[in-house]
């Protein structure tokens, strides 16, 4: 999904529920009743991703850091659209799950305040879509070597992104 696409389904709640529909429709996103078990195995695996960027880049392996970054972040996309009770064989169908369950709800000031730590806000869902592009670089290109500082930035957005993640995953 492109940002232009991206930014079109955070604004336009039928335009969402149209993709959703259309998912449900074509068996790429189903319902499932919520296992726990499955969610910790995601965040499991996600925290395990984080150990492999950690020693890759440690060893200079920036490409493959990116790609274990990205799966990082799926991973717990993935938590957290179990935690919603859904399934997803796309990363686009995960996004639009993400959005329509986590992002800004029409809710009070107040009840923003209350459960702002509920909801994913406009950057993390950007960095989850930009991650995925990265990843796609790292994995098909023969660029080898990524810019190390832009590699250590990314880390830090999926170690956020996942205790973040962890933190709505746990209150609800």
């Amino acid at each position: 999904m492109n940002e232009k696409q991206l930014k079109e389904l955070l604004e336009n709640k039928k335009k969402l529920d149209e993709r959703i529909n259309f998912y449900l429709d074509h068996k790429i996103i189903s319902k499932q009743s919520i296992n726990d078990s499955e969610i910790n195995g995601h965040i499991e695996k996600a925290e395990h991703n984080l150990n492999f960027v950690k020693d890759t880049l440690e060893n200079g392996y920036s490409d493959w850091a990116v790609v274990g970054c990205y799966y990082a972040t799926y991973h717990t996309a993935t938590a957290l659209i179990l935690k919603k009770g859904f399934h997803s064989k796309n990363h686009d169908a995960t996004l639009s799950i993400l959005i329509k369950e986590y992002y800004k709800k029409e809710l009070s000031e107040e009840d923003i305040e209350l459960l702002n730590v509920m909801y994913l806000d406009n950057e993390d869902i950007l960095f989850y879509v930009n991650s995925k592009g990265e990843r796609e670089k790292a994995s098909y290109s023969t660029q080898i070597v990524f810019d190390e500082e832009k590699v250590k930035d990314l880390r830090q957005k999926t170690i956020s992104f996942i205790r973040k993640s962890i933190s709505i995953i746990k209150s609800s």
